[in-house]
């Protein structure tokens, strides 16, 4: 109650409009063999790792095994040098310096769900941009309640 906003999930995730057929009431294990989930799915690892290395790069860190088993290695730097270096490497910082390498592991999970989305040769011609996938978004949303 008041006036600030709340997420609830049956208002905002639950009716945003996935991919057909990997949607999150399937399980996953369900669609794990769709070619356009393995696509996206490889296209986010290498965004991830490839900013992981970024900001964790191993000449600057040591990765301790973490007291609770299942958990993360700790990432601690590896001396006084290192931490100043790895303050810096912050997400926000990386972002607004954009290089192409973060640029192209973008553009290639873009391109993998614009595919799934059945957009894909929309996406290659330069077609989708940020107003026609959300009128396609909010159409397919529409659709979707209506059904």
């Amino acid at each position: 109650m008041g006036n600030d906003p709340v997420y609830t999930p049956s208002d905002c995730f639950e009716t945003f409009p996935f991919p057909e057929g990997l949607t999150p009431d399937i399980p996953a294990a369900d669609y794990a063999d769709d070619p356009r989930a393995q696509a996206i799915a490889k296209a986010a690892a290498r965004l991830n790792e490839l900013r992981e290395n970024w900001l964790n790069p191993p000449d600057l860190v040591v990765r301790e095994p973490e007291v609770v088993p299942g958990y993360p290695d700790r990432i601690l730097p590896k001396d006084k040098a290192a931490a100043k270096e790895l303050a810096r490497r912050t997400l926000t910082n990386l972002y607004n310096a954009r290089p192409a390498w973060l640029d192209h592991a973008h553009r290639a999970l873009d391109e993998a769900v614009a595919d799934a989305y059945g957009w894909g040769d929309d996406y290659r011609a330069d077609l989708l941009t940020d107003d026609e996938i959300l009128a396609r978004l909010f159409r397919l949303n529409q659709e979707r309640a209506q059904a």
